[in-house]
């Protein structure tokens, strides 16, 4: 019978730490690397890198004896500058991560602040300043003004890293909205101050541990009509595009608009007599019940003679000034008084409430213009 191939598994080999002391040797990534020359050995083997010793760093043996103090001591010396020459070139990837993590979060604050991008390099040039000062007195400033210097936060660095930070946040919400149980979802039509009408999808997610979560899902513009079937495919086009598992769905709540509610065109509608959706509940926000008996409640002579007042006060910026030059005077609570616009009815009880707030002032300063 001929004899199979051979079975026969390769041998492992291991360093071992008092090679450091006997051949000059040590382990860096996984590689035998002598201490003297940082030359490399192939295998990890006794043979090979007492070969390497004797042959080539020969004189050590003799000016640094075997078990001595004097040669622990040069072990030592040589790991150190083994150890320092290793760090030359990690040092700047920490730095490079370091600087580009500060860029990220000065990108982040500056979108969360809805500043212009171009105010990067203005922050980089007050941090600047602000650090002459600070770090004065420590004895590494001039590293730390460097490494001000190494973050990158121009305007097209700025740009990148928000887009980044997008796209992250994307992943994100798609991962949470696979890895939830059910979702409901709350629709919000408004116009922009460009007469482009912007449907707002805002969900909450529940997961199986039973916490919750809400986001902003989407905001799609609207640039031609707003009926119900218009949203409707707009939404369904979403659904589409982003494979959202609408089977997950329970509840769906809109601002009770008849684009929305409508029993046979309304958005409610067509989602239910279409077989993609489950079955699910929908309501009517209650933010935007109470706009509607906001609406209802009558209050238009209690709310011409408050906005006649205040008009006649803020109109013109000479008694606007005294106004405001009495209640500081005074100490008043309040500094000056606010407007109402339709558009906001929520400023509407605001308005009010600042007016009686401050009623008692108002009329001493009318009583002090009239005299």
């Amino acid at each position: 019978m001929s004899a199979g191939p051979s079975s026969k598994k390769p041998k492992t080999y291991h360093f071992h730490s008092e090679w450091e002391e006997d051949y000059f040797f040590t382990t860096t990534n996984s590689k035998c690397v002598c201490l003297i020359c940082h030359s490399s050995v192939a295998l990890a083997k006794k043979g090979n890198v007492e070969r390497h010793f004797k042959t080539v760093h020969k004189k050590y043996e003799s000016d640094f004896p075997a078990k001595s103090e004097l040669r622990k001591r040069k072990v030592k010396e040589l790991k150190s500058q083994l150890a320092a020459q290793q760090s030359i070139f990690t040092r700047p990837s920490s730095k490079s991560k370091a600087a580009t993590i500060a860029s990220f979060r000065v990108s982040r604050i500056l979108a969360k602040h809805k500043k212009p991008f171009q105010d990067g390099e203005m922050v980089k040039e007050a941090f600047l300043e602000a650090a002459e000062s600070l770090f004065d007195d420590f004895k590494n400033k001039s590293e730390i003004i460097s490494a001000i210097k190494d973050v990158q936060l121009s305007r097209n660095t700025v740009t990148r890293r928000c887009e980044m930070m997008d796209e992250d946040l994307r992943e994100h919400l798609k991962k949470d909205v696979n890895e939830c149980v059910f979702f409901s979802l709350q629709f919000d039509e408004s116009t922009d101050v460009i007469d482009t009408s912007q449907l707002c999808i805002f969900i909450r997610m529940v997961f199986e541990d039973m916490t919750a979560k809400e986001e902003l899902l989407k905001i799609i513009s609207l640039k031609g009509k707003t009926r119900g079937e218009d949203i409707f495919w707009a939404f369904k086009d979403f659904i589409n595009s982003t494979q959202l598992p609408i089977y997950k769905l329970v509840s769906i709540t809109t601002d009770g608009a008849p684009a929305m509610t409508g029993r046979i065109n309304g958005f409610i509608a067509l989602c239910k007599s279409d077989d993609d959706f489950p079955d699910f509940l929908n309501y009517h926000c209650i933010i935007h019940q109470q706009a509607l008996c906001g609406k209802m409640l009558n209050m238009k002579d209690v709310m011409d003679i408050a906005l006649k007042i205040v008009y006649s006060i803020r109109a013109r910026s000479l008694q606007r000034r005294l106004f405001r030059s009495q209640l500081e005077e005074s100490e008043a609570e309040h500094t000056d008084l606010l407007l109402h616009t339709d558009v906001r009815w929520l400023s509407r009880g605001t308005f009010l409430q600042r007016f009686r707030g401050l009623l008692t002032e108002i009329k001493e300063f009318l009583a002090s213009r009239d005299a």
